[in-house]
C-alpha cells in the first residue's frame, strides 16, 4: 500500500488549515473550517503512519518517524481541546509543524529502527512519554503565545490578533491545566522507566534520564508555587520554557546525536 498519497494530503490540510487561521487573526470570523480542515490532516496523517506500520510490521521509532507521530499526537491533543476550550489559535504553530515533521519523514526515510523484545511495560513507557511530551509541547506553545499576549496588552494598544484572544487569566488557567496533565503522564513515564528498563542510567541514557527528572522537577515546582504562592505571569513562562527545553533535549537531543551524528540506534 502506497503511503505518500494521504501523506500529501495531510500536508496540504495541514498549510490550508494555517492559513486559514492566519487570516481569522485578521478578519476575527468565527469560522470553523480550519478546524474541520486540520481534523482532516490529523486523519490523513494516521492513516499514513498506520499504512507504514502494516507495511514495515511495527512502528519505525527513527529520529524523523518519532517526531512525525508527536506531532500528530500534538494535533490531535489540541484538536479535542478546542471541542471544550478557546486553544485553537494554538494551530497556527501546531499544524505548520506536523506539516514539516511529515514532509521530513517522507523526504528523508531512515533506516527502520524497531523495539526490540517490545512487551506491555516499555509500551507503557514509551506511550506515557509521548503523551507527557506532547502536552507539554502544548503548554510551552500556550506559554510563548500567553507571553506575547501579555507584552502587547502592556505595551501597544491590542492589535486583532491580541483581541481574538481569551482573556489573559483564562489563558493562564488553560497554561496550568495543560502543564498538570503533561507532568502527570511524565510523572508515569519516570516511574515506568525505573520499574521496568534495567539500567535507566546506563552510558546511552544517562542525559535523558537526568533532563527528564530535571524537567519533571522544573514543572512539578512550578505547579507548587502556584498553589501555594499564587506563581503567574512571567514566573510562569519562563519556567514553563525552560522545562521544556530540558525536556525537548532529553527527547530528541540525544536521539538526535545517536541517530543522526553517531548512527547508533
Amino acid at each position: 500500500m502506497n503511503a505518500t498519497i494521504p501523506a500529501i494530503l495531510s500536508i496540504c490540510a495541514y498549510l490550508g488549515s494555517t492559513l486559514l487561521i492566519a487570516r481569522k487573526f485578521r478578519h476575527g470570523d468565527d469560522n470553523r473550517t480550519p478546524l474541520y480542515l486540520a481534523w482532516f490532516a490529523a486523519c490523513a496523517h494516521l492513516a499514513y503512519l498506520a499504512i507504514n506500520f502494516h507495511n514495515e510490521n511495527g512502528f519505525n521509532f527513527s529520529f524523523t518517524s518519532t517526531a512525525s507521530l508527536v506531532s500528530l499526537i500534538v494535533t490531535l491533543l489540541l484538536l479535542t481541546a478546542t471541542l471544550s476550550k478557546p486553544v485553537e489559535k494554538l494551530g497556527i504553530a501546531i499544524f505548520p509543524a506536523a506539516a514539516i515533521m511529515l514532509g521530513l519523514e517522507l523526504a528523508f526515510p531512515e533506516r527502520p529502527r524497531f523495539l526490540h523484545n517490545h512487551n506491555w511495560q516499555m509500551s507503557i513507557h514509551v506511550l506515557t512519554s509521548i503523551i507527557a511530551f506532547s502536552l507539554l509541547n502544548i503548554a510551552a506553545l500556550q506559554a510563548i503565545l500567553l507571553a506575547i499576549q501579555d507584552q502587547q496588552l502592556k505595551s501597544h494598544p491590542p492589535k486583532p490578533f491580541i483581541l481574538s484572544l481569551p482573556p489573559l487569566q483564562t489563558m493562564e488557567s488553560l497554561l496550568f491545566q495543560m502543564l498538570a496533565a503533561g507532568v502527570a503522564f511524565l510523572t508515569i513515564s519516570l516511574i515506568s522507566g525505573f520499574i521496568f528498563i534495567e539500567d535507566l542510567f546506563a552510558q546511552h541514557l544517562v542525559h535523558k534520564t537526568v533532563l527528564s527528572i530535571l524537567a519533571w522537577i522544573i514543572f512539578s515546582g512550578l505547579l507548587v508555587g502556584r498553589s501555594r504562592y499564587g506563581w503567574r505571569g512571567r514566573t510562569a513562562i519562563k519556567w514553563t520554557l525552560i522545562g521544556f527545553v530540558s525536556l525537548l533535549l532529553a527527547y530528541f537531543g540525544s536521539k538526535m546525536v545517536l541517530e543522526l551524528i553517531l548512527n547508533r540506534a
